[in-house]
């Protein structure tokens, strides 16, 4: 850890519903998020991101709109993405959306590049899946490339080439841009390759098995030449005022998530006892009151000697009015808990 910890909050626009149990449309539920942002820079959350994804069960496909929303309305947070799907995107409109909201933002955009988890992107936007190695490759070569905001001279086989090429608006102070990593050592290595930060996606088993990860890490970069890089990690969790009431509160959401998408892609069944093992204090889910969910949080610190911790807040529940109550606890309560338990 080289600064001061970053406590973050993400969520991809996870499908609310009203008391009666009707789901929210999609328009009602971006106003959510843009109001959920809105609270977590009052109470002191750090940066707060948006995923992309291309599903009636999720909200948010434009990230850097929404971002946008959310700057015109906040003073402090960060703002940036979970996960900007980079293979199916061109990389000098990235480059310039968020250099864009950077500017709207007084210098708080960030951005978080990915293959993604899922693949809807591809077929919209015109991709093969057989090119799905070569798309994020080449396309975070190039990126890399014009986040330096030089001319860029380069050439691939995914678009036609780009010769001296300026692209704007220009920075202030340059992007901040992070790699999102699942679990496999050439994407750490990679990362380290183009200088960029680190976001470990722990979606399940102990954060401890990423140690290796994150020593890879910072070897590469030191091989590589780069300059000292940060190291973020990204769960799901759910506070509440009590453990009891955390867990109750949100098993069936994540239930809800773990099978429909599980459904698709073969997961073994989400029974309560793995949910369980999940929420305790060497799993990945962050469930629980604000004592515990700061303790463990801080233990995670500690094991991989992270700079950022995000916590994906909108899953495990469909309530609006629940989820906002949680980002008031992690601002208020579990924050300054972590940061006094890490002190």
């Amino acid at each position: 850890m080289t600064q001061e910890l970053r406590m973050g909050l993400s969520t991809f626009g996870d499908i609310t519903r009203r008391p009666d149990g009707e789901p929210y449309t999609h328009m009602e539920v971006l106003r959510q998020v843009v109001e959920q942002a809105v609270l977590a820079d009052e109470v002191g959350v750090t940066s707060f991101s948006l995923g992309e994804h291309h599903r009636p069960d999720y909200a948010v496909s434009s990230p850097d709109m929404v971002l946008s929303a959310i700057a015109s309305r906040t003073k402090q947070a960060r703002l940036g993405t979970s996960v900007t799907v980079l293979s199916s995107d061109d990389p000098v409109r990235v480059y310039e959306r968020f250099a864009t909201l950077d500017a709207i933002s007084n210098g708080r955009a960030e951005i978080t590049l990915g293959r993604g988890s899922f693949i809807e992107s591809f077929s919209l936007f015109g991709y093969s899946l057989d090119d799905y190695e070569v798309l994020f490759d080449e396309k975070l070569d190039l990126l890399a490339q014009l986040l330096t905001e030089q001319p860029v001279t380069w050439s691939g086989t995914t678009r036609l080439p780009l010769v001296q090429a300026n692209v704007y608006p220009k920075t202030e102070k340059g992007l901040e841009a992070w790699v999102g990593v699942g679990g496999t050592p050439a994407s750490v290595t990679r990362t380290a390759r183009h200088g960029m930060n680190l976001m470990l996606a722990i979606i399940g088993g102990p954060p401890a098995r990423f140690q290796p990860f994150v020593a890879r890490y910072h070897r590469d970069l030191e091989l590589a030449g780069k300059p000292a890089g940060l190291v973020g990690a990204y769960s799901s969790g759910y506070i509440a005022d009590t453990d009891e009431q955390a867990i109750e509160e949100s098993f069936d959401g994540f239930a809800r998530s773990a099978r429909r998408i599980g459904g698709e892609r073969g997961w073994r069944a989400f029974t309560r006892e793995g949910f369980m093992r999940e929420a305790g204090l060497h799993g990945s889910t962050y469930v629980g009151s604000p004592e515990s969910v700061a303790r463990k949080i801080a233990n995670t610190v500690r094991t991989l000697g992270l700079d950022r911790f995000d916590l994906n807040y909108g899953t495990p529940t469909d309530s609006p009015e629940r989820l906002q109550h949680s980002i008031e606890l992690y601002g208020t309560k579990v924050i300054p808990m972590v940061r006094d338990m890490l002190a």
